[in-house]
């Protein structure tokens, strides 16, 4: 089954890798993060706390952009291009079939989180007094290589970029060192974005599994804009709301997953939080990841059970 499972999200991983879209939010989050150079340089002495706050943001906020719209998305090309069903004519169930792409999704993010998490952080040390001749190459080599494969080697560079994202990411990380909390933070956030894709992943899996394209995403991104806002609609007054809506927030809280737990604010990722620990944070994160993912893949292989192709 493991085997089965493996070779369906290879297969998913190394499509997406190859999608244009994914290299266009790619293009996107790196400018992102370079706009941020230009913002700091208008501050005094702050300009690495604004790279990092930034950088933070735009690698989650793209993030959830290439989970949606890889999750939702792959399984309908699949279906649209018939390749759907010599798979599931072998040996191999729906629901291995389901949790293979959605563990496709994940790896592909991986990367992309760990690309630009490396490219924020080398801005970092930049701003932070690192010398341009030690960041450029580590920052600008990976990119090359993964070019010039792509011109060589067709097939490598569908395999190489998660080895080269985490060996970038390890070094720019080492690199930006010199600016710790600006390290921890951007790290920090990488981690939890990390974290909430896979839960988005799920939820889009969930609406491919009975929807089209465009319903799933658009059911998806309603998830996560309730999900990110799943504190404040608990919190709704009922003396100035009403109860009927304040009754609603409050079942929309519970029943969506609460999102707001993956962008914390910057004392606990600094490490400054009195109350709790960045570890523990993390570790409370991905519990409820694993809890939510498992929830939604398991309804999605009972949905995609019942599904006709015909």
């Amino acid at each position: 089954m493991l085997q089965r499972i493996s070779t369906i999200a290879f297969h998913v991983y190394r499509e997406a890798v190859r999608a244009r879209i994914l290299y266009g939010l790619a293009a996107l989050a790196l400018g992102s993060a370079l706009y941020s150079i230009a913002i700091g340089a208008f501050t005094l002495g702050s300009a690495p706390r604004v790279v990092s706050d930034l950088g933070a943001a735009t690698i989650s906020f793209f993030a959830i952009l290439v989970a949606i719209f890889v999750a939702g998305s792959s399984l309908y090309r699949e279906l649209e291009q018939k390749t759907i069903f010599p798979i599931l004519a072998r040996p191999i169930g729906r629901g291995e079939y389901l949790v293979g792409k959605y563990l496709g999704t994940v790896l592909t993010l991986l990367v992309f989180i760990a690309f630009d998490a490396a490219f924020v952080l080398a801005i970092v040390a930049l701003m932070a007094g690192r010398s341009p001749w030690l960041v450029l190459p580590v920052a600008v080599a990976p990119p090359l290589v993964l070019g010039l494969l792509a011109w060589k080697r067709p097939r490598l560079a569908t395999v190489l970029p998660a080895p080269i994202a985490l060996v970038t990411l390890a070094a720019t990380a080492a690199l930006a060192r010199i600016a710790p909390d600006e390290q921890r933070v951007v790290l920090g956030m990488a981690a939890l974005a990390l974290l909430e894709v896979g839960v988005v992943a799920a939820v889009a899996t969930l609406f491919a599994s009975f929807s089209s394209p465009f319903l799933s995403v658009v059911f998806t991104f309603g998830v996560f804009v309730v999900g990110r806002s799943a504190d404040t609609l608990a919190k709704l007054s009922a003396r100035t709301f009403g109860s009927t809506v304040h009754n609603l927030g409050l079942a929309l809280s519970k029943i969506v997953p609460n999102l707001q737990v993956y962008v914390p604010p910057r004392p606990l990722l600094t490490g400054e939080a009195a109350t709790e620990s960045l570890s523990t944070h993390l570790l409370q994160a991905a519990g409820q990841t694993v809890a939510w993912a498992v929830l939604l893949l398991i309804a999605s292989a009972l949905l995609f059970r019942r599904r006709d192709f015909a």
